[in-house]
This record gives structure tokens, sequence and C-alpha cells, in this order.
């Protein structure tokens, strides 16, 4: 399809596009304090480094839908002749990056007409059903064809026809001179950066890009875990939320039970992303300072006996954290689809440099984070919440629970998790909230919180669980707001006034959360996808109440979805 059809009206693109509409995050501009502060040989390797993360967003396009690129191409040339209809177009494509999301309201944008959303994204053929799908791994079982299933299973393959079978190629093999090329731009980058262990980590990341072997990405992913004392940021993420072809497996009974007969574990595949900052020494500090309680809050997991967890409760927190100025965010961790990613904790459990003995790093996004306007701020609360209880909203609270949160998950079962199919992500990212909910008191008694801090990052994270919409199941992130929203209401945690404004009953909250937080590490420690199922379902359910507080947020907060201005790495991209 070399022409195509773009989907939304100019009207529909007028009012996307409007900045009421469209919110943006400004990262760091050309002549950020921040950026002159660096070492000239930190300026000329952030160079080299964003141009690997704009090579990153090119792959990942490939990796998210296969009409991309060529209608990114389309909507270049229908601009050079003046098209307007391209120009807002566009927009749109750069904000969400890519023709298909799903904006604040949980409206599927589709950018194309009759181009539409894939279960298996473009990781997978686009005429590849599910029920077919399953059909060719069963039968290729019975021929015997383990090792090739294995291939189409794991989380770094590209899945593509071969004859009446599926042959699942290695990503960096599919896409051998673009992984190559960044492999060059970070060894390059290498040579001037100031910092020893970032060019070693550069190095083996580079190593790791021309040569498809799981373990180099390990020894990569376990340096980088490392990484503390740092001038530059820069990461390759590798996240599977985006995968839904892999996670329809396990609704499939025979097929299940062949794979585990066979010993293969389908995990679902990894969408990419490039993330280049300067490391915030100060907010790096402040970060630091919840390291020293983790190996506590293991020991305090519920179940802890039953399962090994990547923080050991005996020993030193293999968890490194840093606060980072965004210079740039591509591919998977810069898509503003409904919302933008404000920290990642990584690698996830399924990487294989957490069985090599690697830990975790916390990597937060300052200007992602940042309030622009505090007005709206003002109006939403006014709207939404109790006004004795403004007291108690600070944005600087609402970090302090993404602190928890990040930290969560590298609390409770380490391994297991793949057996809840679809459901997987969203306990996970349930587990990871409710985590850092149900630990505020006792890092309150040890001294990391004050009193008066407690109550604000218990008011705040319940206040920021409401949403404007109802999600589909296809949201994690929104998926587990809703299902804790009901719960904490069911039990006494909130409440809303005569006038329709959320009550926070502070004392109930963490209560509620840690009895919630033992559900769900006993699903993960079962493995059990029925009582997975069960447990969402019975949960995520859009209440009255839920309703009435979305009904407010739609009056006060019109924005749709965002953007990201990037005047630093645009800069550098164009000297590079």
């Amino acid at each position: 399809m070399s022409n195509y059809e773009m989907n939304l009206s100019m009207d529909e693109l007028k009012k996307r596009t409007n900045k009421d509409y469209l919110v943006t995050k400004k990262f760091l501009k050309a002549d950020a304090p921040e950026y002159l502060a660096l070492a000239q040989g930190d300026k000329t390797a952030l160079k080299h480094l964003v141009k690997a993360a704009d090579i990153l967003e090119k792959i990942n396009m490939q990796i998210d839908c296969k009409h991309n690129l060529p209608f990114k191409k389309y909507l270049e040339e229908e601009i050079k002749k003046g098209n307007e209809q391209a120009k807002l177009t566009k927009i749109l494509f750069d904000a969400q990056k890519g023709v298909n999301a799903i904006d604040s309201m949980t409206t599927p944008i589709h950018l194309i007409k009759s181009v539409g959303t894939k279960l298996g994204k473009g990781l997978y053929p686009e005429d590849l059903s599910k029920e077919e799908f399953h059909s060719v791994l069963i039968r290729m079982l019975k021929e015997g064809k383990d090792e090739d299933v294995k291939n189409i299973l794991t989380q770094r393959s590209m899945v593509v026809r071969d004859g009446d079978e599926l042959k699942g190629i290695d990503y960096i093999d599919y896409f051998k001179d673009d992984f190559a090329h960044i492999a060059d731009e970070l060894e390059i980058a290498a040579q001037t950066s100031t910092n020893a262990d970032f060019n070693e980590y550069l190095h083996l990341q580079a190593k790791a890009l021309r040569k498809a072997d799981p373990m180099l990405d390990a020894y990569a992913d376990k340096k980088w875990a490392t990484l503390q004392d740092t001038p530059l940021e820069f990461t390759i993420t590798r996240e599977n939320y985006e995968d839904e072809m892999t996670g329809t497996i396990i609704e499939n009974e025979e097929l299940s039970k062949m794979l585990k007969e066979h010993r293969i574990t389908p995990i679902p595949k990894d969408f990419l992303g490039g993330r280049v900052g300067i490391i915030n020494k100060e907010g790096t500090q402040a970060l630091m300072a919840i390291k020293k309680y983790l190996p506590t809050l293991a020991d305090n997991m519920p179940y802890k006996d039953e399962y090994e967890q990547t923080i050991n409760s005996e020993a030193d927190a293999k968890q490194t954290m840093v606060d980072v100025d965004m210079v740039m965010a591509s591919g998977d961790v810069g898509a503003y689809r409904g919302g933008i990613t404000l920290a990642e904790n990584l690698p996830n459990s399924d990487k294989l440099s957490l069985t090599i003995g690697g830990g975790r790093r916390n990597v937060y996004h300052r200007q992602i984070r940042f309030i622009s306007d505090k007005s709206k701020l003002e109006k939403r609360l006014n709207e939404i919440l109790d006004k004795e209880q403004h007291k108690y909203y600070h944005d600087e609270a609402d970090h302090w629970f993404t602190i928890g949160h990040e930290n969560a998950h590298s609390l409770g079962p380490k391994d297991g998790s793949e057996k809840l199919g679809k459901y997987r992500n969203i306990i996970e990212e349930n587990k990871a909230d409710m985590g850092s909910l149900a630990f505020v008191d006792l890092l309150t008694k040890i001294g990391m919180y004050t009193p008066e801090q407690r109550d604000e990052i218990i008011v705040t994270a319940v206040v920021d669980m409401f949403a404007k919409s109802k999600p589909t199941m296809s949201q994690a992130h929104r998926v587990r707001t809703v299902m804790q929203n009901k719960y904490l209401f069911d039990r006494g945690a909130y409440e809303l006034t005569k006038d329709g404004k959320i009550h926070v009953n502070i004392d109930k909250v963490v209560p509620a959360a840690n009895e919630m937080l033992k559900k769900i590490i006993r699903i993960q420690i079962d493995g059990d996808y029925d009582k997975a199922e069960k447990y969402v379902s019975d949960n995520f359910v859009w209440t009255p109440e839920m309703e009435l507080i979305a009904k407010k947020l739609q009056k006060v907060n019109k924005t749709l979805n965002g953007t990201l201005e990037t005047e630093l790495a645009d800069k550098l991209l164009k000297e590079a």
C-alpha cells in the first residue's frame, strides 16, 4: 500500500492538535544548564547516544505496525505538496509514535483508514489470526519442531510466514543493519564519554547488538543495572506490555499442555525504546534514601518464604536508582498514547540477566513528572477532592508513590508469572501500586517518611487512581487503577461526599492495600490462570462513583494525548 487514506477529518485533527487537547512535555532545551555543565567529552558522546536512540525508534516503529514507516514517508511527501491534513496527521503520528493508539478517553486512534491495531502488532504476520497461530504451533509441535517453536515464542523474535508454518527470527538478525549502526554510535560515544563504567556498558551493549545471543544482552543488562555515578544516561528499554498475541496461548488448553510437556515457556515479545538523558545528582541523592530500607521491605512481603525475589532481605539490595533530566525518549518509552512513562524498573523478570546474578535499576524521568500548569491542577482538585483534604495533595507525594511503585517491582515472586497469560502485566502493575501503599506505614515507622508525608502519599495516590474513562483490557496500567479503586471503595478507604467529591479515610487505606497485596502475591505464586482471570474480573468493575468522578475530570481536563518537545535532542541529531 503506497497511497494511504488518512482516517481523521480536518475538524478532528484541528481539535486533537490544539494545545488544550494535546499537552506538551518539554525536555531539555539546547542551552539547558545541565547540558552546558557537561564535560566536552560527554557533550560529544551525547550526540551519538541521541543518534542511537533515533535509530531505535525506526526499529520499534516496525515492531509496532508494518505501516508506520511507509505511512510516515507518505505523510512527509504529502506535506511537501502543501497537504494540511497530512501536516496535522503527522503531528499526532509523531506524538503517539505510530499510526495506532488509544487516547486518555480510551478512544482508539487510527490514523490510516481501514488499518486497525492487531493483536500481534508488527511482530507477527498482519493476516495471522489467533486461531491460525495456535493451530500452526500445535502442528509444528506434533511434527517435532520444538526448536522452531521456541524461536517463535521468545521475547526477542520477529515472526514471519514460512510456507504453511511460522518462523521466528531474532530481532538482531531481522534488523541487522540498523542494530549494527546503533552499535557503531555507542562505540563512538564510548571514545569520548568521561565515565569508565558507562563506557564499559556501552561496549557490552554494542556487542549485544551485533550478534543474536541472549547472553550478550544479559551481560549488558547486568552492567547497566550497576550504573550509579555516571554523568549520562542511555538505556535500550525492553518491555512486553504491547504484545497481545503471545498472551492468548494460555487460553488454548491443548496448546498450553503441549508447550508444558515440551518445556517451552511462551514469553510476550519486547518492544524497544531509547532513553537519553543527563543524571541529576540532587534528585538521585534523594532517591537513594530508600535503598537502605529495601531489604526490610523484602522481609515484610506476603508469603516471602514461598519464593525467591530480586531483593534479598539478608544482603545489600541489588538496586540502583537515578533521577534523569531527559534529552530524548524514543520508540516504546517515548510513545505518548493517552499517557507516558514516568519511570521504569528494569530489567523485567523475564530477562536473563536476573538469572546470572544481575540486579535492577530504577530510572525516573524528571521532565515528564513536572506539572506544567498548576492552575489546571487546582481546578481538578476543586472539582473532585474534599476541600479539607486539599492540603494533603502534593506532586512530590506522587513522585514518592512512584518510587515505591518502581521498587515494589523488585519485590515478590521473581519467576512464574508467565502462566498468568494476558493478566500477567495487569497483576504485576497492581502489585507495584499496592506494594507502594502497603509499606507507607512501615516506612513511616522506620523513619523514611514523616507522618505528614505519609498522609500526603496516601491521599495523593488514591486521588490519582481516578481516570477520565473506563479503560480496555489491553491497558494494563489503567486496568489496575480501576481494580484498586473498587477494592479500596468496598473497604471504606474512601467515600464520596454529598456534593460528589472524594474523601479519603486515610487510616483505612494501608490495611486495604496490604489485604489486596496478599491476594496478588498468592496468585503470582500459584501461577493459576483461572484464579487470575477471576481476580481481575471481580475487581475490574467501573462503578457509579468512578463514573461520577470521571465526568468531573472530563469537565476540567480536555487533554486527550500528549507530545514531546525535544529541543536539545533535535539540535544534536542535526549535528550527529
